[in-house]
């Protein structure tokens, strides 16, 4: 049986020429009763097994495990002891940022469960984890998509557009392979089922977003040669303000301009035109992304955001500070020439 599971999988990455492989619940592979009885140790040599097999023979596939225990071991190597995943889903992202983007009251969201979700990297490596707000199991068993949970039945909402593109917004810039589902990006509503078949249509009324959704992906690729501290392990969740519900971090990969990112995300629906926060470097720092630009829907305001200077004094940690501008419900990107 360890034999046919091992050349199924090989079949599929060989034969079929699959990027990789998601393997769905293992959990109850490694464990008794979903996580709640004894391991089982065939189960874990199993998956030993299979993914050493997949390395020695397309090592450049993505092995992915759905396990949603935040079990480090599951992306450790199989020589230290580790199942030999390449990535995993990470259950410490997605329900505490879809907890407080679908929260309908500003005061109860919580920046430091924000924080902690963003800065997360597990065994050093931001590909060891895969970040996301949806996927077929956080939009159907008891769910609905996230514009639908902010809004149930008005899921073309203001709030419904705000907040889960914010939500994606972090999806894109946070340290992680992101994902997104089927859908999603044209504000796909109800949940998830076989039998519903995606509206295509939404993907022309809903332009703006699916432009949005274009324009992370280029970011987070660095498509543009200026945000490539998106694709390094670096961030520091530096500036937390759980009372009028920002978050800033910096993200950078070997750093300097065109490397340093910094991104600034507003949990109210408060906008502010002149905000200040913390900088790594003095100069001009350029608004990349705003996600409140009236170019991804015409109700969006395209508030506040301006490029900024940094001066010389110490804030959040960091040695210089410039003000940003920021609409509600937003995030902005910001990098250097």
């Amino acid at each position: 049986m360890r034999t046919f599971l091992k050349d199924n999988a090989l079949y599929w990455l060989n034969e079929f020429n699959t990027d990789g492989l998601r393997w769905d619940s293992t959990v109850n592979i490694r464990t008794q009763n979903n996580g709640g009885g004894g391991s089982i140790a065939d189960g874990w040599s199993l998956m030993q097994y299979i993914n050493n097999e997949i390395d020695s023979a397309s090592g450049w596939k993505i092995s992915i495990a759905e396990d949603l225990q935040n079990d480090d071991y599951l992306t450790k190597t199989t020589g230290a002891g580790g199942a030999g995943f390449d990535s995993q889903w990470d259950a410490d992202f997605v329900h505490p940022i879809r907890e407080n983007i679908i929260e309908s009251t500003d005061a109860n969201r919580d920046m430091y469960e924000v924080r902690d979700a963003i800065a997360k990297v597990d065994n050093g490596d931001r590909l060891k984890r895969v970040i996301y707000t949806e996927s077929h199991d956080e939009v159907a068993n008891g769910h609905a998509r996230v514009p639908e949970e902010i809004w149930p039945g008005n899921a073309s909402s203001w709030y419904s557009k705000k907040r889960s593109t914010l939500g994606a917004a972090l999806v894109f810039t946070s340290p992680g392979i992101p994902m997104i589902f089927q859908g999603q990006e044209f504000l796909e509503d109800g949940y998830f089922a076989d039998t519903d078949p995606l509206d295509f249509s939404k993907a022309t009324t809903y332009s703006g977003i699916v432009d949005m959704y274009t324009d992370l992906i280029g970011l987070r690729k660095n498509s543009g040669g200026k945000t490539a501290g998106l694709k390094g392990n670096g961030v520091n969740v530096h500036h937390v303000n759980n009372t009028n519900k920002l978050v800033a971090f910096h993200r950078w990969d070997s750093g300097g301009s065109g490397d340093d990112v910094i991104v600034v995300a507003n949990f109210s629906g408060s906008g502010y035109s002149s905000y200040n926060i913390g900088f790594p470097s003095s100069g001009t720092w350029k608004v990349r992304f705003n996600s409140d630009w009236s170019g991804y829907d015409s109700g969006f305001g395209n508030y506040y955001s301006y490029d900024t200077t940094a001066s010389w004094g110490a804030k959040d940690g960091m040695s210089y500070n410039a003000n940003v501008g920021i609409g509600p419900y937003s995030v902005i990107i910001l990098s250097k020439d």
